[in-house]
């Protein structure tokens, strides 16, 4: 993030970040979807259903437009194959969707993007990098679509964990969830000593698609 914020991150970086990305909104989406097809109530049936269209759609051909400026082509983004911890991730996300209940589902949901939120909030309020595309991608989560998408998905989570009694044991594994995910979305969540076993059983250490990797272009 550091580097967006000032123009210095290797652009080969980038561009492995934003394959992956495209290959992470797919799975994303169908993460959504689920959501929609579990929710208990109209409301956030219609939430859920309404942010899944919302990435196949603008939120995907905004991407594909946005790598285009980066030398990436529509052809190479389908082309392109999940990393192995991508994959790791995007797996137990859909199947804490599918096995868990709909408060674990909500979540895994919300670190995306509360992550994503709050990175282009803070990095607006910084000197624009010189490098234009990292200022448009800056501009880009830090705008109004992304915060309409954030705040509907913490409206979600508080009606969850407001959960009266009877429903504690859902409250709590909301709590939990959210918790679990965030932890895997934010690497700075597993210093040393902050989570004696985070990852053990199988759980990724970070996302891969919400972090810049090194990048494999140079075998391409």
């Amino acid at each position: 993030m550091r580097g967006i914020a000032d123009g210095s991150l290797e652009p080969a970086r980038f561009r492995w970040y934003l394959r992956q990305d495209y290959v992470y909104l797919k799975d994303y989406a169908r993460l959504l979807a689920i959501g929609a097809a579990r929710a208990p109530t109209v409301e956030l049936m219609t939430g859920l259903a309404t942010t899944a269209k919302a990435t196949l759609t603008s939120e995907m051909d905004l991407h594909r437009s946005y790598c285009g400026e980066w030398g990436i082509s529509p052809d190479e983004l389908e082309r392109e194959q999940a990393a192995p911890a991508t994959r790791a991730y995007a797996n137990y996300l859909l199947k804490t969707a599918t096995l868990g209940d709909f408060a674990e589902l909500v979540g895994a949901l919300l670190p995306c993007l509360w992550g994503y939120h709050e990175i282009g909030e803070r990095l607006a309020g910084e000197p624009r990098p010189a490098h234009a595309l990292y200022a448009r991608w800056i501009d880009a989560y830090a705008g109004d679509e992304p915060s309409r998408f954030h705040n509907v998905h913490i409206r979600h989570a508080r009606v969850l964990l407001r959960a009266p009694p009877a429903d504690g044991s859902l409250r709590g594994r909301g709590a939990l969830g959210l918790l679990q995910r965030t932890r895997a979305e934010d690497p700075r969540a597993l210093r040393p000593g902050t989570v004696a076993r985070a990852g053990a059983a199988g759980e990724p250490r970070r996302s891969p698609c919400r972090s810049l990797a090194p990048s494999d272009d140079r075998r391409r």
